[in-house]
């Protein structure tokens, strides 16, 4: 669904056991909605129900249930999520908003834990953040594709502009042979001519006369077939040289080709294999990894009071949830009091441990694209490898026919020969002097049949050439126009990572310098990323990629200003730098297209009147802007905005 279609579509979620929820039905409708209250009114729980129908698997069940279920309804569209309690795990099924929601996990849902707005804190990759739904081995892969396609046309192309330069020789051939074959039938007329005279001086019977005309005949014909035998035996020849020519430079490209080592391409897709399944069991660990920090901190906001309090043996959620401010709280394991620093020293471990794990998913990716290019080349090695393999079995087969046929034509022309010296003894047996002329003029005539035959043949396949270089020629332009097609798509595939990464950039930047300058922070000049080339680690190999480089850019009183570190970004900064490098992310994917929701959660650092800002801001991006507050920081927002005060 792209954003245009769900303008003015109400929105509503019907939640049962989603975090801290028993039940709850919300409706909202597009702009920006404000999910107002204090600690522990669930309004985390609701954007992880939201989240839930949007399709992420980043949901807790309520801790007292084995299942949940969240109703997402656009409009007229009802979206269904059920989460079960599995072996210790929260499994998701249904038919969520979005068919696959990676990419809204990562622009889309920006609770406190997202990635996105993580990065800039803990200095992650952020190149890798942006780039991470772009398939780049897919595009390498039909990138190397169209540049094969596109040799081929381009060496049609050479072949047709070598084939126009012989079109000059080819009409002077034509109109060459024209002439000769007029000058032969001339000839021929003439000694037709010879011979009906010297048949009128030959004195011999009739049948004499007609045992001479049969034995000149099978003379002539023999000649005849002695002449084709001979043309047959060139052109085989010819053929035999070509063939020759062709397997031996087919030979050289075989050459030139790697070593085929057997069960490269088997090797590379089980290594393959076996990295997705350690990038699954990451993934897993993730998640659970996530569901437990999720846990965690809406233990420590209260969300759970219910369990707490069952913990504590009380009764009143309410009056544990006014407790729940002071320094102790219930540990959820073992049911006694603890001190909060120390469960939340437990929860930054545990955090590491997640960053420390999707560290080693982004190896694993990486050696898995790097595997796949690996595949790819070896595929098309094999491909290549097996189409001259096949090229040379047929040459080399039709290159034993023509010698099997060039033995049989020469045992053919060795008999006519024969034949042609028994017959020219039998004519000469049977005519005189007279009779002897004018079987040399027959033969003449004979010679000259087969020439004018021979140069008639040769016409024909003249004019059949002239005709196919003229017609290929006509297909020259819609080559050219294909070529440039195939070369615009190439340098498409070839731009796109760079775009991409340049827009992503470009977006931060922009988006960045005007966040900066609304919120007005003090002493703080500029954020910006830079792009560069540097030599980093793919897998197994050194390889030149971009990098994104954040800069911070301060001023003294006296105007000076001077490169700071990340490190020194107060809390609010680093807050409101990680959610622009989301919204980057969210308009350089146009994620507004399949997903018109922006999800905040988690931003008490920013002071109220700069989150007043920021939503302002980030409401002109997305159709559905839902944001948790408390209620001191919610006051400072639009009073036409949409609030949600019980969930």
């Amino acid at each position: 669904m792209g954003a245009t279609d769900s303008k003015t579509k109400q929105v509503d979620v019907a939640v049962e056991n989603v975090g801290g929820i028993d039940t709850t039905d919300v409706s909202f409708s597009a702009g920006v909605t404000i999910l107002t209250g204090r600690n522990a009114t669930n309004r985390t729980s609701l954007l992880q129900a939201i989240m839930a129908g949007l399709g992420s698997d980043n949901v807790s069940l309520k801790g007292d249930a084995d299942e949940g279920r969240v109703e997402l309804t656009v409009g007229d569209e009802t979206y269904t999520r059920t989460l079960t309690r599995q072996s210790g795990t929260v499994v998701t099924n249904g038919d969520p908003y979005l068919d696959e929601a990676e990419i809204a996990d990562l622009f889309v849902f920006l609770l406190e834990s997202n990635e996105a707005r993580r990065a800039v804190e803990r200095t992650e990759n952020l190149r890798e953040l942006i780039m991470r739904p772009v398939d780049t081995a897919a595009i390498e892969s039909e990138i190397d594709q169209l540049q094969g396609e596109r040799d081929d046309i381009e060496q049609r192309l050479d072949d047709l502009k070598s084939l126009r330069t012989t079109l000059p020789e080819l009409e002077e051939r034509r109109q060459s042979l024209e002439r000769e074959i007029e000058d032969k039938r001339e000839e021929l007329a003439e000694k037709k001519e010879q011979i009906d005279d010297a048949d009128q001086d030959v004195g011999t019977t009739r049948d004499q006369k007609a045992e001479l005309e049969d034995a000149l005949e099978s003379f002539r014909e023999a000649r005849s077939d002695l002449e084709d035998v001979r043309y047959n035996l060139d052109s085989e020849r010819e053929s035999i040289d070509a063939l020759e020519s062709e397997i031996e430079e087919v030979e050289t490209e075989l050459d030139e080709l790697p070593a085929e080592v057997s069960g490269d391409v088997n090797e590379v897709e089980d290594r393959i294999d076996r990295l997705r399944e350690q990038r699954q069991t990451l993934d897993s660990t993730v998640n659970e990894l996530q569901k437990v920090i999720q846990f965690n901190e809406e233990m420590l906001e209260g969300t759970s009071s219910d369990v707490v309090a069952a913990l504590r043996g009380e009764d009143d959620a309410e009056e544990l949830t006014e407790r729940l401010v002071d320094d102790q709280v219930v540990c959820w394991t073992c049911g006694s009091e603890v001190d909060q620093s120390d469960v939340e020293t437990t929860l930054d471990r545990i955090r590491d441990l997640r960053q420390s794990k999707l560290s080693e998913r982004q190896d694993l990716q990486s050696e898995i694209d790097d595997l796949k290019t690996e595949k790819a080349t070896y595929q098309e090695q094999q491909r290549q490898r097996s189409q001259l393999d096949d090229r040379r079995r047929r040459a080399e087969s039709e290159l034993t026919q023509r010698r099997e046929r060039v033995d049989a034509l020469e045992a053919e022309r060795d008999r006519l020969e024969e034949r042609i010296d028994d017959l020219e003894g039998e004519v000469n047996d049977l005519q005189d002097e007279t009779q002897s002329d004018l079987l040399d003029l027959h033969r003449e005539a004979n010679e000259l049949e087969f020439e004018i035959s021979r140069r008639q043949d040769d016409l024909e396949d003249v004019s059949e050439e002239i005709e196919r270089i003229e017609s290929e020629l006509d297909r020259r332009d819609d080559l050219k126009a294909e070529r440039e097609e195939l070369q615009d798509r190439i340098e498409d595939l070839r731009t796109r990572i760079d775009r991409i990464e340049t827009e992503a950039v470009e977006q931060f930047n922009e988006h960045m310098e005007s966040v900066l300058e609304m919120l007005g922070y003090e002493n703080l000049e500029r954020i910006w990323i830079e792009r560069k080339q540097e030599r980093v680690k793919e897998g197994r190999r050194r390889v030149e990629k971009s990098v994104f480089d954040l800069h911070v850019v301060r001023s003294t009183e006296d105007g000076t200003t001077y490169e700071d570190s990340i490190d020194h970004l107060s809390e609010s900064e680093r807050e409101v730098t990680g959610l622009i490098f989301a919204l980057a992310g969210y308009l350089t994917h146009d994620v507004y297209e399949t997903c018109p929701f922006l999800l905040l959660d988690s931003i008490e650092a920013i002071d109220s009147d700069r989150i007043a800002r920021l939503v302002d801001y980030v409401s002109e991006y997305a159709e559905y802007v839902v944001v948790a507050l408390l209620e001191e920081d919610a006051q400072a927002l639009d009073d036409s905005y949409q609030r949600v005060t019980e969930v």
